[in-house]
């Protein structure tokens, strides 16, 4: 049997067990300021971090809210490019890049995009689509080996009210390597079309008596749209911007112009040399230098990304790219697709009848072509894409950041 603990034993065991040691703050100096410093480094970049966050909400909420259809990655990317990010952009388009593939064939549907060519431009004159040789382009010789019916096959894609075409398209592989894609061309008949720059809320910016968007008043006989350029602001076009009267980029001489005329017409050529400043001109939209001049394509297959045509993910050549010419006859061309190089896009304008041809806009997030049937419906007329780009083909019905043209039938 246990005896009963004894209260005063505890007592006295307790008293003779050793205190706890208490920390002491230390004394010395040194210790003191490094514990300062540690919590202004802290401060330091806790605000750096505020600061950066803030100025990211700031800045960044404008791009995401402003109108358009431009997709949510194109204006994160355009923020991060206009705010000195553009190497982080370019890391990240590299990182996810996948290059076009070589050879292959055209799938069903691509084959059935031919076929349909082939067919339409087959049809008799009863259906009142066909015109006189001497009024239709010229259908282009397919470039890559081997014959696929209805390549190179021009259509009506827009037709007057007397069924005489103004708006062609015909599709084709690009060049001989790229074999399982297909470029696409359109023409458009000067005489019987007006054309229209339209300044994009960013690209020039400012205020315009051209809408940045197609308003009601432009539905009707609206036939046709195509993208701008490169950027005048900063000057990743090399060119300049004038409408209205007024300069809102200088127009640089040498550089490749689209010229509008305030008679509707539009002509392409070196600013300076084959096109200068008059009082008839209502719009000059520069883009680098020419591709095609005087039938002559300007490049070769050495050229790619860069500075002169444009910075491309990876370096890559082949991506997507947009152009416009002039044929001889004055008749414009416009030539897109999802695989182009900087060679092969002026090959292809040249192919389409071009003597001038100029770069327009590249990369997937910005080119574009669609036709509309503004004669037929000119209260709402329905946009058709000319080929699946990423763009939707109502893009130019709400406001454009960047410049567009529309086209109307006379």
């Amino acid at each position: 049997m246990n005896p009963a603990p004894d209260p005063q034993a505890s007592s006295v065991d307790d008293a003779s067990a050793p205190e706890q040691a208490v920390p002491v703050p230390s004394r010395d100096p040194r210790v003191r300021r490094r514990r300062v410093r540690r919590g202004h480094v802290l401060r330091a970049v806790v605000g750096v971090i505020v600061l950066f966050i803030g100025y990211v909400v700031v800045t960044l909420t404008p791009y995401l809210t402003a109108p358009g259809t431009d997709p949510f990655d194109a204006r994160v990317a355009e923020w991060a490019r206009d705010h000195h990010l553009g190497m982080a952009v370019t890391w990240l388009e590299n990182e996810t890049y996948t290059a076009p593939a070589t050879g292959g064939k055209l799938n069903a549907d691509q084959l059935a995009q031919l076929q349909s060519k082939k067919g339409a431009a087959d049809r008799d004159d009863e259906d009142n689509l066909r015109v006189a040789p001497v009024d239709s382009p010229a259908d282009i010789v397919p470039i890559a080996a081997g014959t696929i019916p209805g390549e190179g096959v021009f259509s009506p894609a827009v037709v007057g009210p007397q069924g005489d075409p103004l708006v062609e398209t015909a599709a084709l592989r690009p060049d001989a390597d790229h074999t399982s894609s297909l470029a696409y061309v359109a023409w458009l008949d000067q005489k019987s079309l007006a054309f229209t720059l339209h300044p994009g809320y960013q690209q020039p910016g400012g205020s315009w008596s051209e809408p940045d968007h197609l308003s009601s008043a432009m539905l009707p006989r609206l036939v046709a749209t195509w993208n701008g350029g490169f950027k005048v602001r900063p000057d990743d076009a090399m060119g300049g911007f004038y409408e209205d009267g007024r300069t809102a980029v200088p127009l640089v001489d040498g550089k490749a112009a689209e010229v509008f005329y305030k008679d509707g017409s539009l002509k392409i050529g070196e600013w300076g040399r084959d096109l200068t400043m008059s009082d008839d001109v209502a719009a000059v939209r520069e883009n680098l230098d020419l591709l095609v001049d005087g039938g002559t394509v300007t490049v070769g297959p050495g050229n790619g990304s860069g500075g002169d045509w444009g910075y491309t993910i990876r370096g890559s050549y082949y991506i997507a790219r947009s152009g416009v010419g002039v044929t001889a006859k004055g008749d414009v061309v416009y030539v897109g697709g999802t695989e182009l190089s900087v060679y092969t896009l002026a090959k292809l304008l040249r192919a389409a009848g071009a003597v001038y041809g100029m770069e327009l806009d590249i990369n997937p997030d910005w080119t574009s072509f669609m036709t509309y049937d503004g004669l037929q419906n000119p209260q709402k007329p329905v946009a058709q894409k000319m080929w699946d780009f990423d763009q939707p083909a109502g893009r130019y019905f709400s406001a454009s950041d960047r410049d567009f043209v529309s086209v109307h039938a006379r």
